[in-house]
């Protein structure tokens, strides 16, 4: 079977190249993105969040996969990393680009409950994932990705994804399955 997606994001090409330039290597790759757009898809008028915004390119699988009225807010701590996201995507009403740091954001956040939670930082995976479960709409999603070894890892960082994965099952309030798929992904719904 090939799972390679079969539609890509209009702005993915551009935002990867981009990415390039600025040498960044850690945006989510394709089939992680298509299982992100596919998720969103099944979130009509939901609200989204996406910690670790990065240049963009998983905010532009969620937004290929929203809907007209679901919302998502793009949380990233690097101004430039991020300009280049909303440089591409900032068109899209649908999404909100907030430069902050996760944890800022989680110790803020006043919105509505959460459909889809997607983490690509630290806060929200290794540290804080009972507060950001707690935003989650019984029902919501949270997907993680980077769960497998990648060449962008610091030497510490095997220990924080053995850890994370260990105590997972203690989460009562969290049903989750994790693969050794794409990059290493855990989907998971608050119950």
């Amino acid at each position: 079977m090939d799972d390679r997606p079969y539609f890509r994001p209009a702005a993915l090409d551009a935002l990867l190249a981009d990415a390039a330039r600025l040498g960044f290597a850690m945006s989510c790759e394709d089939r992680t993105g298509s299982l992100l757009a596919t998720l969103a898809a099944s979130k009509p008028g939901g609200h989204m969040v996406e910690l670790g915004t990065g240049v963009g390119a998983g905010a532009s699988w969620l937004l290929h996969g929203m809907r007209a009225d679901a919302h998502l807010t793009s949380v990233e701590t690097d101004l430039a990393y991020q300009a280049v996201a909303a440089d591409h995507l900032g068109h899209d009403t649908r999404v909100s680009f907030v430069t902050a740091d996760a944890e800022a954001w989680l110790d803020s956040y006043a919105g509505p409950p959460l459909a889809l939670a997607y983490v690509d930082c630290r806060p929200g995976k290794f540290h804080r994932l009972d507060d950001l479960i707690g935003l989650l709409e019984p029902g919501g999603l949270y997907v993680v990705d980077d769960l497998l070894p990648q060449p962008t890892w610091p030497s510490d960082h095997q220990a924080r994804v053995d850890g994370f994965l260990a105590h997972l099952p203690e989460r009562s309030n969290m049903l989750g399955t994790a693969v050794t798929w794409a990059s290493g992904l855990l989907v998971g719904t608050r119950i």
